[in-house]
C-alpha cells in the first residue's frame, strides 16, 4: 500500500518555498494549505543548486526549516532528490554533463532535463546526493515517500552515449556478426566490421525530422538504448535511498503516453507508479481515462500516484485555458476512480518569474484564500477528509484487456511507410473509447503480461510480434478468449525485420488469412466497411480510412467487405474460430461508430455487461476492496443528467442513501458502495 504511513487519500503538491524565502509568505502557505485540507508536500525538486554550491559542500540547512516547519503543522514530506536539473558550476566545470542534440549541437547549461544520462560525472554527484539525502532523513518522521528526479525524458547523442551505446550493443547481441545479421546492414553498405564504426542514430546520421530513420533496427535499438541509460540513472538513486530507507516507497513521475521511455519497463523498478496529467480543455475525457489505466497497468493494476495535475491551467500549451469550475474537482475523482490513492497538484503556490509563473496553483499570484481556485480546492480537500481511507489500495476487476506496447510504437513512428497518418495511440484509443463509452472496465497491459484471466484481448496495429508472443495468443484463443488486431499487424519482429511468407506473419495461421497488399491513402479518402449480414448493432456500411489490407481469407470468416476502390468487394473485416476462442481482424482504420458496434458485439457475447446504464457523457468505473464495491459516477456535461440506480447504495460524498431516479448535476460525481 502506498499510503500505509499516512492511511488516508494524499492531498497536496509540488511546493517551492526556496523561491521566496520570506517567512511570512511561509507561514501565510501553512494557514492555506490547513485551510485546503492539504496534508502532503513536494519538496526539493529543483533545490541540487542550493544544496550543493560546490563540488565538496552539502547545506541542507534551508530544506531541513522546510520540512521541519510543514510537519510541525501536520503536513509530511515526499522528498525529491533534487537530481532534475544540475548546477550550473557542475556544467562549467564538468562539461561532460551536458548533453548534445539530435542535431549535434552540444547543450550549454540552462533549462532542464540537460544531463547527459551517461555521464560519468552526473551519474557520480546524483547517486552522492541520494546517499546523502537518505542518511540525513532516513529517521525523519516528516518523509512519507522519495521522489527520484523528475519526469525524466530526452535523447543524448554524445560521445558519452555513443561509447555506452557501443558497450550496450556488445552485451545484447554478443558479437558484430550478429548484430550486422539482426540490423540486415547489407542494406546500404553498413556492414560493421568494428564496434567503433557504429555511431549514434541522429539527423547526422541515420534520422531525419519527424522521427523517420533510414536503418529502423539502429534507431529502435538506441531508443531502448536511451530508455535504458536513463532507468538506470533512476535506480542508482532508487538503491542508495534503499540503502538508507527500506522501507520507503520510491517513485519517479512518469508522462502518460510519452513517447520516449518504455514505461512498463520502468514500472518494474518503481515501488509505487506516479504520473503527472495535464489533459487539454479539448482531450477527449476518454483518453484520460486510458491514460490512467495505463499507468494503473504499469504495475499489474496496483494503484498509482497523482503526481500532478493543475488546479486551473497549463503554462505550456499552444492556448492555456483555465478548467471550468467544477472539472477540477471532476478530473480529481476520475484519477481516483482509475486507481490513484493520491491527489497532488503542481503547483502549490505560484512562481513569480521565469516560465512557470503563468502555471495555475492553489494560492494565487494574488496570495489570498479568496479565489475560485481556492474555494474548490478547499472543497476537494474536505471531501477527501471525509473519505479517509475507504477505497484506497482497493483495485480494478476488468474482463477486457487493450494490448500497448512503447516498442512496438517507435517501430511504426520510424517506419518509412505506409502512411504518416497512422497514428498508434490514436488508434488505441478508438478501441479504449468504444469500451469507455459503455462503461467496460478495461486493463491496460503489457505484451509479458497474463492475459489468461481475460476474455477479450485487443491489440491494435500489432505491427511488431515479439519472440514467443503469437504462440501466447495462439493459446488464449484456444482457450476460448476473442483475440481481436487490426490492420499492419504482424509485420516485422522485435528487431523490425519483416516476418517473410506473408502478412500477417506469425498472426497468419491464427487469423485465418493473408494480406497481398497495404493500400495508404491520404486520411480524407474514405472507403467503406459494408456488412455482409448484420450483427448485433452493426449493420450496412461505415467509413474506413488511413490503410486498407487487401485480404485473401484462409479459413476465416468474412464479416464485412470493402465498398470501393479496385479492392471493392473483398474482405475488410474477419473472423476466424481457432479452438475454443475466434480471432478478430479489421483491415482497415474503422470510424468510432464501428468500432464501438464492434466491441458492442463482443461483450455481448462473452456477457461483460456495463457498469451501469448512463447518458452519453455520464462516466461509471469502480474499484473493489474485500467485499466492498466502490461506484464513481462522473457527469462530465455541463448540464444535470438522469440516472436510474437499482440497488441500494451509500453515496460516500454526501452520506445519503440512493435508490431509483436519480440526478447528477454537471460536472458532478458520486461515489456509491454497494
Amino acid at each position: 500500500m502506498i499510503n500505509s504511513k499516512l492511511p488516508k487519500i494524499w492531498y497536496g503538491g509540488d511546493y517551492n518555498p526556496e523561491q521566496w524565502d520570506d517567512p511570512e509568505i511561509w507561514n501565510e502557505d501553512i494557514r492555506m494549505f490547513k485551510k485546503a485540507g492539504i496534508d502532503i508536500a513536494t519538496l526539493n525538486v529543483f533545490s541540487w543548486a542550493l544544496n550543493q554550491p560546490d563540488e565538496d559542500t552539502y547545506d541542507f540547512t534551508a530544506l531541513d526549516e522546510h520540512i521541519n516547519r510543514l510537519y510541525e503543522n501536520g503536513i509530511y514530506t515526499c522528498l525529491a532528490t533534487s537530481t532534475a536539473a544540475h548546477p550550473a558550476w557542475m556544467a562549467r566545470k564538468y562539461p561532460d554533463v551536458l548533453r548534445v542534440d539530435f542535431h549535434g549541437r552540444k547543450r550549454a547549461f540552462g533549462g532542464r532535463h540537460n544531463s547527459c544520462p551517461n555521464s560519468p560525472t552526473y551519474r557520480k554527484y546524483a547517486e552522492r546526493m541520494a546517499d546523502k539525502l537518505g542518511e540525513r532523513y532516513q529517521d525523519h518522521p516528516a518523509v512519507l515517500i522519495w521522489h527520484v528526479s523528475n519526469e525524466y525524458g530526452g535523447y543524448c547523442y554524445c560521445d558519452n552515449c555513443a561509447k555506452a551505446f557501443r558497450e550496450w550493443l556488445k552485451k545484447k547481441y554478443g558479437n558484430l556478426q550478429t548484430l550486422n545479421k539482426t540490423w540486415n546492414t547489407r542494406f546500404w553498405g553498413h556492414t560493421f566490421h568494428d564496434w567503433e564504426d557504429i555511431v549514434v542514430p541522429n539527423a547526422l546520421s541515420e534520422e531525419g525530422e519527424g522521427n523517420v530513420s533510414a536503418f529502423q533496427g539502429i534507431s529502435l535499438d538506441y531508443r531502448r538504448f536511451q530508455s535504458d541509460s536513463l532507468l538506470e540513472c533512476y535506480k542508482l538513486e532508487h538503491n542508495m535511498l534503499k540503502k538508507h530507507t527500506p522501507n520507503v516507497p520510491i517513485t519517479t513521475n512518469l508522462m502518460g503516453t510519452y513517447p520516449e521511455l518504455d514505461y512498463f519497463k520502468w514500472g518494474k523498478e518503481m515501488d509505487v507508479v506516479s504520473w503527472d496529467s495535464y489533459p487539454g480543455i479539448d482531450t477527449p475525457v476518454s483518453l484520460t481515462a486510458m491514460t490512467h489505466d495505463l499507468m494503473r497497468g504499469l504495475k499489474g493494476g496496483q494503484p498509482f500516484m497523482l503526481m500532478e495535475q493543475t488546479p486551473s491551467q497549463q503554462n505550456w500549451q499552444p492556448y492555456n485555458a483555465l478548467k471550468r469550475p467544477g472539472v477540477m474537482r471532476l478530473w480529481s475523482y476520475q484519477a481516483l476512480a482509475h486507481g490513484a490513492d493520491t491527489i497532488m497538484f503542481f503547483q502549490l503556490r505560484r512562481s513569480i518569474g521565469a516560465c512557470e509563473k503563468f502555471h495555475g496553483a492553489v494560492i494565487e499570484h494574488v496570495g489570498h484564500e479568496n479565489t475560485r481556485v481556492f474555494r474548490e480546492t478547499s472543497q476537494l480537500g474536505k471531501e477527501i477528509q471525509k473519505l479517509s481511507d475507504s477505497f484506497i489500495d482497493s483495485r480494478t476487476n476488468a474482463r477486457v484487456a487493450i494490448v500497448y506496447d512503447w516498442e512496438n510504437r517507435w517501430a511504426i513512428d520510424l517506419s518509412s511507410g505506409p502512411s504518416v497518418s497512422l497514428d498508434y495511440v490514436n488508434e488505441v484509443h478508438k478501441y479504449y473509447a468504444a469500451l469507455y463509452e459503455r462503461n467496460i472496465p478495461v486493463d491496460m497491459v503489457s505484451v509479458e503480461e497474463d492475459i489468461s484471466k481475460y476474455d477479450i484481448v485487443i491489440a491494435p496495429v500489432l505491427y511488431m510480434v515479439k519472440s514467443g508472443y503469437a504462440k501466447k495468443l495462439e493459446a488464449f484463443v484456444e482457450n476460448g478468449g476473442t483475440f481481436v488486431t487490426t490492420f499492419f499487424s504482424g509485420i516485422v519482429n522485435e528487431h523490425d525485420l519483416v516476418t517473410l511468407g506473408g502478412y500477417p506473419g506469425e498472426l497468419r495461421k491464427l487469423l485465418g488469412l493473408w494480406v497481398e497488399e497495404i493500400d495508404a491513402l491520404d486520411p480524407k479518402h474514405h472507403n467503406q466497411i459494408v456488412m455482409k449480414d448484420s450483427w448485433g448493432s452493426l449493420e450496412g456500411s461505415y467509413h474506413c480510412n488511413v490503410l486498407f489490407d487487401i485480404i485473401h481469407v484462409e479459413g476465416a470468416e468474412i464479416v464485412a467487405e470493402y465498398g470501393s476502390e479496385f479492392y471493392k468487394g473483398t474482405p475488410v473485416v474477419t473472423a476466424n474460430t481457432y479452438g475454443n476462442g475466434r480471432a478478430i481482424y479489421v483491415g482497415s482504420s474503422g470510424e468510432q461508430q464501428f468500432i464501438t458496434g464492434l466491441m458492442r458485439n463482443l461483450c455481448d457475447e462473452k456477457g461483460i455487461e456495463p457498469l451501469m446504464e448512463t447518458p452519453n457523457g455520464v462516466e461509471v468505473s469502480e474499484r473493489r476492496k474485500d467485499s466492498k464495491s466502490y461506484l464513481f459516477v462522473m457527469n462530465h456535461n455541463e448540464t444535470k443528467e438522469e440516472l436510474a440506480i437499482e440497488t441500494e447504495m451509500l453515496d460516500l460524498l454526501t452520506g445519503k442513501t440512493v435508490r431509483g431516479t436519480v440526478h447528477i448535476e454537471g460536472h458532478g460525481v458520486m461515489i456509491l458502495e454497494k
